[in-house]
C-alpha cells in the first residue's frame, strides 16, 4: 500500500500557502472592485485593505468549520 505523499512538515507548509494564497486573492477582489468601480488610490488601498480582513475571517471560519466537520464524520481517521 502507498503511503502519504506529503510529510506532516509539507502538509502544513502547504496548507499556510493555500490559505495565505486565499486571502490574497480576496484582497486583490477588493482593490479590484474599487479600481473598477473608478476610486482614487485612497479608496483601492481600502479595498484592499478592507478585504484582507474580510479574507483573513473567512478563512479563520472555514477552518474552524472544516476542524468540525472532519471531527462530526471521521473523515480523519483510516
Amino acid at each position: 500500500m502507498v503511503g502519504p505523499s506529503l510529510s506532516g512538515e509539507e502538509r502544513t507548509a502547504a496548507s499556510m500557502r493555500l490559505k495565505i494564497g486565499f486571502v490574497l486573492l480576496v484582497a486583490a477582489s477588493g482593490a479590484l472592485v474599487a479600481l473598477q468601480a473608478g476610486g482614487e488610490p485612497v479608496y483601492i488601498a481600502g479595498g484592499f485593505v478592507g478585504g484582507l480582513l474580510l479574507g483573513i475571517i473567512l478563512t479563520y471560519l472555514l477552518v474552524h468549520w472544516w476542524s468540525d466537520f472532519v471531527a462530526t464524520t471521521n473523515r480523519g481517521r483510516r
